[in-house]
């Protein structure tokens, strides 16, 4: 069984996304260590400042490995087009929405990596805050379309319990409800940490210490691992 795991996380790491999630986790999971270790009001040093400077580096790497994936989102929006026709009109929506905003999400980071590297020359700033605001908006459209899938779900249960369904179907609408429920936890833990991100002055934007962040990011990233791995029947994104 060992080796057999052993060979799974192999295979992840050998994938473009395994290692993205792989990657994520750990840089969340440096920031949640290094920010639970350092002082109160004190600049991070020793441990907790390493720690820190770990996972800044490892998001900076997920931030050029992200400069490939314009195409790979391209291909799947023009896939889904405007959905199927016998899927639900606002799950059509809210999803092609969603696609839209995370298209739109990956050339601001790129114009602002650029720009931070002295490729281009305009202020990257505004770059960033653009591409955040994007993210956020997907991440709370990705929210939307996961509740009324749910309110769906829910009324196809009590349409089951109140037919004779079979045993499978039933199971098969919950384990659906599972996934749901676990993409909304990610989706909203990512949200929460977008929108610290934004410029403050909106909402909660610059107010959270570095131990949230990396509790929020290490709680998603773990989800999309488990996810992934088969316990749930939809990624997040």
């Amino acid at each position: 069984m060992a080796a057999s795991a052993f060979g799974g996380v192999v295979a992840a790491l050998e994938t473009h996304r395994g290692r993205d999630r792989a990657v994520r986790a750990l840089c969340y999971a440096c920031q949640l260590a290094g920010g639970a270790l350092a002082r109160p009001q004190a600049s991070p040093s020793g441990l907790p400042g390493s720690l820190l400077a770990v996972s800044a580096q490892l998001s900076a790497c997920r931030t050029v490995l992200r400069l490939f994936d314009d195409f790979a989102m391209l291909s799947y929006s023009c896939d889904y087009g405007l959905g199927p026709k016998d899927e639900d009109c606002l799950v059509r929506g809210l999803s092609v929405l969603c696609n839209l905003a995370n298209q739109l999400y990956y050339p601001c980071e790129h114009v602002a990596w650029a720009a931070d590297a002295g490729i281009v020359h305009v202020g990257s700033r505004k770059w960033w805050t653009l591409s955040t605001a994007l993210w956020a908006s997907s991440l709370l459209l990705s929210i939307l379309r996961s509740l009324r899938i749910l309110f769906q779900l829910r009324r196809k249960l009590r349409q089951h319990k109140c037919s004779a369904s079979s045993p499978r179907s039933q199971k098969e609408v919950k384990a659906h409800v599972k996934a749901e429920v676990l993409s909304i936890l990610s989706a909203t833990a990512d949200l929460s940490n977008a929108i610290h991100w934004l410029p403050p002055g909106f909402l909660w934007a610059g107010h959270f210490p570095p131990w949230l962040v990396g509790l929020l990011g290490t709680i998603s990233s773990l989800i999309g691992i488990y996810q992934a791995s088969g316990g749930g029947a939809s990624e997040a994104t």
